[in-house]
């Protein structure tokens, strides 16, 4: 089953019985209605799609399991939802109750080549040498006061001055 073939409620409710599934072994009806903010009969309603579906099992009155397949999909969405948070709080800044809401939103809509994208994006920024949290305070500071012009080019010069030797090195290592 392909997962873009599922809407973001079917998603949402996978995702949600994966970290239940990790933090209390056990998975009932009311804890996902709880944790998802909705009525016992929503719940039952979807499960029975869920079922239907082949991505959980679950009995009236039972213990509610993801199949494998069920699994695999919620790790899928999990991650998109990981990411984006990430992205949004260690790379934006953006506050982490709006980062969470706003992944769970955009979690559902990217496609695999943007969201690996975003991946390598915050692999390179992490790894490079103009990366790092000094290149992220200043785009904070960009984002806060917009730019500035002195310090952009105290900047600039501040970057060129650092990252000649480590030109140098780079290049010695490669022949």
């Amino acid at each position: 089953m392909s997962a873009k073939a599922l809407s973001s409620t079917v998603e949402d409710y996978l995702e949600t019985i994966l970290n239940l599934e990790k933090n209390k072994k056990i998975v009932r009806v009311k804890d996902i209605a709880q944790k998802m903010e909705v009525k016992l009969p929503t719940v039952t309603s979807m499960l029975n799609n869920l079922v239907e579906r082949g991505l959980i099992n679950h009995e009236k009155y039972e213990y509610v399991e993801l199949t494998k397949e069920g699994k695999r999909i919620a790790k899928d969405v999990y991650r998109r939802h990981v990411i984006f948070r990430d992205f949004l709080t260690g790379i934006l800044n953006v506050d982490a109750i709006t980062a969470e809401e706003d992944a769970c939103k955009m979690e559902h809509v990217v496609s695999p080549a943007t969201l690996e994208r975003f991946v390598k994006f915050m692999e390179f920024v992490k790894s490079c040498p103009r990366g790092g949290s000094d290149w992220l305070l200043q785009f904070d500071n960009y984002m806060r006061r917009g730019r500035d012009d002195v310090e952009c080019l105290k900047k600039m010069k501040g970057f060129v001055g650092r990252y000649k030797s480590e030109i140098r090195k780079l290049e010695d290592e490669i022949g």
